[in-house]
């Protein structure tokens, strides 16, 4: 005959959940969020986009310029300039074909906003967009 401490010890022993299937389970959906998530690159600097009622939003999968109101043209944080966007454009559309969006502050004059376009359709770039707000 068994003792009461080893019936009691025993019956703990039973009364315990298996924690892991629900370990896998939190690993799989992390796996899963991790690999369906998007991540967008931000240009890394502020521009204050002029504001259009036609806007609409785009694809999220796309290549970003910014273009500051002292003529700077930025690409992931880092001033290219704009005898830049060519090289800077070919390589990246080398690897994968992508729309661009033109983020240009509304200071920026037509001349340089030309000159950004110009650059980007002798990269390659076909789909060529300039970012706005949308107007209320």
């Amino acid at each position: 005959m068994r003792s009461s401490f080893e019936q009691r010890i025993e019956q703990e022993k039973s009364n315990e959940i298996d924690l892991a299937p629900l370990l896998d389970v939190v690993f799989i959906l992390l796996i899963f969020f991790i690999v369906t998530t998007v991540f967008v690159k931000e240009t890394g600097v502020e521009i204050n986009k002029p504001t259009a009622v036609s806007s609409e939003n785009l694809e999220k999968n796309v290549f970003l310029l910014a273009v500051t109101g002292d003529g700077q043209v930025v690409y992931g944080g880092t001033n290219i300039g704009i005898n830049g966007i060519r090289s800077t454009l070919e390589h990246l559309n080398r690897k994968e074909s992508r729309p661009l969006i033109i983020q240009a502050d509304k200071s920026v004059t037509t001349e340089v906003l030309v000159q950004v376009i110009d650059q980007a359709k002798l990269a390659g770039i076909t789909n060529i967009n300039l970012a706005t707000d949308k107007s209320q």
